[in-house]
C-alpha cells in the first residue's frame, strides 16, 4: 500500500451522530458548548458548530436507537471540491469502494463516503465554510 496515494485533508473536524430527538440535542449542544445551528434542511437533520468544527445530528433510524449505535459517520475536509474527485480516485486505487460516490449538496459542500475495514462510515467533505480556514 506504499505506492498508492494519499488523500491530503485539513483533518478530522466533521462528527455525525445519530440522535432520537434532534431538537433537544441542539439545545444540548447549543447552550452547554455555545455551538449554532449553520444549516438546517429539514426537522430530521441539523448541522452546528463552534466556529472550527461542524457537529451534524441525524434523527435516527429505529434500529439505530434500539441498538445504542450513535454515530452515523465521521468527517475529514478537505480544502477544495475537485479534492473530492481527486479523493475518490484514491480510493478506486486501492480498491476501496464507495458507498457514496461524489456529490455536491444544496448548502454547496462536495462529498463522498467510504467505510473503514471496521464498517465505520467516512466521509471526505468539501465544506464552504470550514475548507477555507487557515489551520495550524
Amino acid at each position: 500500500m506504499a505506492t498508492a496515494s494519499v488523500i491530503p485533508t485539513r483533518g478530522l473536524r466533521h462528527l455525525a451522530l445519530n440522535v432520537t430527538n434532534v431538537a433537544a440535542s441542539v439545545e444540548f449542544y447549543s447552550s452547554l458548548f455555545g455551538m449554532r445551528i449553520v444549516w438546517q434542511p429539514d426537522p430530521d437533520n441539523t448541522y452546528l458548530s463552534s466556529g472550527c468544527d461542524n457537529l451534524a445530528l441525524h434523527r435516527a433510524p429505529v434500529a439505530a436507537a434500539r441498538n445504542g449505535q450513535r454515530l452515523d459517520h465521521l468527517g475529514f475536509i478537505v480544502e477544495r471540491p475537485e479534492d473530492v474527485d481527486r479523493a475518490a480516485e484514491a480510493l478506486a486505487a486501492r480498491q476501496l469502494p464507495l458507498l457514496h460516490p461524489p456529490r455536491t449538496h444544496r448548502d454547496g459542500s462536495r462529498s463522498l463516503y467510504f467505510a473503514d475495514p471496521d464498517g465505520n462510515v467516512i466521509q471526505i467533505l468539501y465544506e464552504p465554510t470550514l475548507s477555507i480556514q487557515n489551520i495550524g
